[in-house]
């Protein structure tokens, strides 16, 4: 009989984790793995699952480098919540919300997202160190972020407009 372990019955196991290689590496569930972040589902980013595949897919770097980036930029642009806040207009606040349910919007539970100026990825790249292509990749996943959102929140269109002339920034809470 299968156990709770994942073992069948020889004992064996029937799931398809490994954790002789690196089952709890980066972006995993594990309390232990030191980019472990309950709040944004382990992945310590805010960028929704299938946003950063989206991207993944269409940017000119690889799927595994992608977390690490958007990682990484995450931290950068959370030490600058309050310029965006003050700069830049909001056009999604999942912290706004009245519950503290899990809204099924993704990966942007506690995030806000906003439309900053045209190249305003290539100045963070700058910063962050990156290459261009690694920021266009940044880009491409806040950007498909917020598309998601716009299809979940009835804006999609709204939010097509705006990308035409802005980009998406998604600061985790």
């Amino acid at each position: 009989m299968p156990g709770r372990d994942g073992g069948g019955e020889d004992g064996e196991r029937t799931d398809d984790s490994d954790p002789e290689n690196g089952e709890h590496g980066a972006g995993t569930d594990d309390p232990a793995d030191p980019s472990y972040d309950p709040d944004t589902r382990a992945m310590g980013h805010p960028i929704d699952p299938n946003a950063l595949m989206i991207a993944a897919a269409t940017a000119s770097v690889g799927a595994g480098r992608l977390p690490e980036l958007l990682r990484t930029a995450d931290e950068h642009l959370r030490t600058r919540r309050e310029e965006y806040e003050r700069a830049y207009e909001c056009v999604d606040d999942d912290g706004d919300d009245d519950d503290d349910e899990d809204n099924g919007d993704g990966g942007d539970d506690g995030a806000s997202t906003y439309l900053v100026p045209d190249g305003h990825w290539s100045e963070v790249g700058d910063e962050l160190g990156v290459n261009r292509r690694e920021a266009d990749a940044l880009r491409r996943a806040h950007e498909q972020h917020l598309l998601r959102l716009g299809t979940k929140r009835g804006r999609r269109r709204e939010f097509e407009s705006a990308l035409e002339l802005r980009e998406a920034v998604v600061i985790r809470r």
